[in-house]
């Protein structure tokens, strides 16, 4: 695949630098995107 824009390139590594770094934790990934998206990621990482 290729992407048509550098900007849609970014968000795809910064999404799966996310979900590879909370699976690392232990985290499904469908945990991870509802965590995400909730909004208390920040709670995740202790910030």
């Amino acid at each position: 695949g290729c992407f048509r824009t550098t900007e849609y390139a970014h968000a795809y590594c910064r999404i799966s630098s996310y979900l590879q770094s909370m699976a690392n934790r232990g985290y499904n990934p469908l945990i991870a995107i509802q965590i995400a998206l909730a909004g208390e990621a920040h709670k995740v990482w202790g910030e």
